[in-house]
């Protein structure tokens, strides 16, 4: 996804994006793996995330943990990779959801966004968050805002000189966004680029 003509005017995103560019996206073909590899990210920092994950794929032929090779590696293999008692299970909770649910792209394609949130939420260790980075980063859906994704909140409350907290917080983030609509992923984007930005400024 390259970033286009900001199809709103919002000030705020407007300001981010004059001195922040956006990478682009790369559209998954494999929504099974990029689910595996969220369930093992879930809480853990990116260089972190990405070692265990590398460690987990080194578990299975050609790398790539099939569910049916997944659902009978033991709980120590996994573990031994650095998954804790809890993820060794997410994952093989979706194994077996694919062996009896579709996973193929075209059809996780035909739904609508809230339709494949409902879907793959059925998965114990799935959660909203979850799918909806997956409906960002993997399918490049256009107008996904994650408003309990952590950087996002506290990005906002900043920029936009927000307080509160809980549901009055969420309707205030929410009625943000809905400014920014069909085009939410957009200014999510550029939120998260601003706040790592931020953050490398920091450590200098």
């Amino acid at each position: 996804m390259k970033a286009p003509q900001l199809p709103f005017t919002d000030n705020t995103i407007l300001s981010i994006a004059k001195r922040l560019p956006l990478r682009e996206l790369k559209k998954s073909t494999d929504i099974y793996f990029d689910l595996t590899d969220a369930i093992v990210s879930q809480q853990l920092s990116g260089k972190v995330a990405q070692t265990i994950f590398n460690r987990f794929l080194a578990l299975f032929p050609n790398n790539y943990p099939t569910p049916s090779i997944l659902l009978n590696t033991t709980d120590e293999e996994l573990r031994s990779a650095g998954l804790s008692k809890g993820k060794a299970a997410y994952l093989k909770n979706l194994a077996q959801f694919a062996l009896t649910n579709s996973m193929d792209l075209d059809y996780i394609e035909s739904m609508s966004d809230d339709e494949i949130i409902t879907y793959l939420t059925q998965v114990k260790g799935i959660g909203k968050w979850t799918v909806e980075m997956i409906l960002i980063f993997s399918l490049n859906r256009p107008n996904i805002f994650p408003v309990d994704d952590l950087a996002i909140k506290q990005t906002m409350m900043e920029l936009y000189k927000l307080s509160g907290s809980g549901n009055v917080l969420i309707r205030k983030l929410e009625e943000i966004a809905s400014k920014w609509s069909p085009n939410r992923t957009i200014a999510t984007l550029y939120l998260w680029e601003y706040a790592n930005d931020k953050k490398k400024r920091i450590k200098k």
